[in-house]
């Protein structure tokens, strides 16, 4: 198992916290700052998840017109942490 940490731009989370195993699945994801309930969540709904999966469905996500959300923030983290 692999920890990744990401500094997340252009949103209200000031980190990015997970694990991803062997077989490329998200476990302890935790988000520094941000929306805590929303975040908190997001970890709870994802732990045991296909990361790429994963990524793929946040991917886009937008918040409030920004481009990009706390979601959006965590997909491109996936994505750099497995290299794609």
């Amino acid at each position: 198992m692999t920890n990744h940490s990401y500094t997340p731009k252009g949103v209200c989370s000031r980190n990015i916290s997970f694990d991803i195993d062997d077989e490329g699945r998200i476990h302890n994801l935790s988000f520094a700052g941000g929306c805590n309930g929303n975040l908190k969540a997001i970890g709870r709904l994802l732990e045991g998840a296909d990361a790429k999966q994963s990524a793929d469905i946040l991917k886009g996500n937008d918040c409030n017109g920004r481009g990009t959300s706390c979601a959006d923030q965590l997909s491109r983290a996936i994505y750099e942490a497995m290299g794609i």
